[in-house]
């Protein structure tokens, strides 16, 4: 038996990078610098996640601005003034909203992933934002001559291209990131809008047949950023019930970063489907330490207690860097969780065999 390991999506950009995004944003220097320094970045992030014996890496979303707008950048039918995300530190995200339609996607995932596959000589994964997620670009007062509707039709056949793009391409998973879910139920106690976000994504996923969305996986987390959340204080309970209705095959779960993980752990054992495989999170993002091998290992001996082990994976709580401005962690640092991760991942596994 192997317990498969993956990381969840970002790495914190390199220094030469970030000084090149900042040049661009302000008009200093040319587009074809910028890609020469994205390429660059991907490049050695590659070869540093190879390093850390990671079985299956990403391009640690180098090339973003956020795990949540690479489909939206540079959009002309946006405007300010979208839904805000408070976080507990006080800080916030405000996602532009849509002005006229129609809707379409400006860039595609599999478009970094094969920018990704030219220098990796392992699996690359690739993650992708949620329908769910995009669908709070269109505005409460409604757009003129653009109605709801049709905004859904447009973007439940842009998420699906998105996705079938990254399995065309050569992906070796497709992770959507979900980090609304669990804020949903902040906004809204009652579930529905839970279950409205989960009814959308399952528009997606059933147009893929069932071996397929065996490659397809959800990620949920409480929304990581400069070191705080927005959604930690909702009680997983609410969500893991409504999530496990999602048709994907892989469920990437934070829970490293949880007060109390055997609590967590019995919800997922006691709701989880047949068939699916769980990804637990053993290493925290937010906590500057860098766990032990030993640490991990006893994560997933724990999670292997609620989890049939044949179905268990692991994973980070949640990727380094969603937005490309986010450095309150260290590259140094996330490689050392990653490569602890992977170690004690496999001591655990030596131990269950």
């Amino acid at each position: 038996m192997t317990i498969p390991t993956e990381p969840v999506g970002s790495i914190p950009r390199s220094k030469a990078l970030v000084a090149s995004m900042t040049a661009f944003s302000e008009g200093r220097t040319a587009k074809n610098e910028l890609d020469a320094a994205c390429e660059a970045a991907v490049r050695e992030t590659i070869k540093l996640f190879e390093e850390t014996g990671s079985p299956v890496i990403t391009d640690g979303e180098q090339s973003k601005p956020s795990f949540a707008t690479y489909p939206i950048a540079g959009l002309d039918i946006l405007a300010p003034g979208g839904v805000t995300i408070p976080f507990a530190d006080g800080h916030t995200r405000q996602l532009p909203k849509l002005s006229r339609g129609p809707f379409r996607f400006a860039a595609y995932a599999a478009d970094y992933l094969k920018a990704a596959r030219k220098h990796a000589k392992v699996p690359v994964k690739q993650a992708v934002i949620s329908a769910s997620a995009l669908s709070l670009l269109y505005p409460p007062e409604g757009v003129p001559g653009y109605s709801r509707e049709e905004f859904v039709r447009d973007l439940l056949a842009e998420h699906e291209a998105d996705i079938r793009r990254c399995l065309a391409a050569g992906a070796h998973s497709v992770q959507v990131d979900f980090t609304e879910a669990r804020l949903s139920l902040k906004l809204d106690p009652s579930g529905g809008l839970l279950k409205s976000f989960v009814d959308l994504n399952n528009r997606v996923l059933e147009k893929f047949t069932a071996e397929e969305r065996m490659k397809i996986g959800v990620h949920t987390c409480p929304g990581d950023d400069k070191d705080s959340t927005h959604s930690a204080d909702v009680d997983y309970a609410g969500l893991l019930p409504r999530l496990f209705e999602l048709k994907a095959g892989r469920f990437f779960i934070a829970l490293s970063g949880e007060k109390d993980r055997e609590r967590v752990l019995t919800t997922i054992g006691e709701h989880a489907k047949p068939g699916r495989t769980i990804f637990v999170g053993v290493t925290d993002p937010l906590d500057p330490k860098v766990e032990t091998p030993e640490e991990v290992c006893g994560r997933v001996l724990e999670a292997a207690r609620f989890i049939d082990p044949s179905r268990l994976g692991t994973t980070d709580d949640c990727g380094f860097s969603p937005f490309a401005d986010d450095a309150s962690t260290s590259r140094e640092t996330a490689f050392a969780k990653i490569r602890a991760r992977v170690e004690g991942t496999r001591r655990a596994c030596a131990i269950l065999n």
